[in-house]
């Protein structure tokens, strides 16, 4: 299974803190750690809330809101994807990691739906296209 796993953002994220060389190393040797095991597929930190921007939906309208966003302890400051056996399996990986921020700090783990998920809405069809587009993905991501 694969999973998503979200590092919650901090007051320190949000104003732009950067990690210190030690956590960045300790992060450097998880990383490792989870690559050389097979789990991480992808991982990324984010920028804070201010450098971004939110689109809301209401029927056919679109409305642009820019950032920062209330709620801190709502947002993300970063992610990783893992290809895991188990929930289980994501969450002995995530107690192994370093603390992501100086103080308290949350992630959260998420599993990410496969096609089987979708039931019969997911046509022959829409499955093709979707491979499809994976496969035209990872060509790009390769160059």
């Amino acid at each position: 299974m694969k999973v998503m796993v979200i590092i919650k953002a901090s007051k320190e994220s949000e104003a732009g803190v950067m990690p210190s060389e030690q956590l960045l190393t300790e992060m450097g040797k998880f990383n490792e750690e989870l690559v050389k095991a097979g789990i991480m597929l992808d991982g990324q930190g984010l920028q804070p809330s201010s450098k971004g921007a939110r689109v809301l939906f209401s029927g056919r309208e679109r409305t642009v809101k820019d950032g920062p966003f209330a709620e801190t302890k709502e947002l993300i400051a970063g992610f990783w994807l893992w290809k895991v056996k188990s929930l289980q399996e994501a969450i002995d990986w995530v107690k192994r990691c370093p603390n992501p921020m100086s103080g308290e700090s949350e992630i959260e783990i998420r599993p990410i739906f496969s096609p089987e998920d979708f039931g019969d809405a997911l046509t022959p069809e829409l499955r093709e296209q979707e491979e499809r587009l994976r496969t035209e993905v990872a060509a790009r991501t390769k160059k």
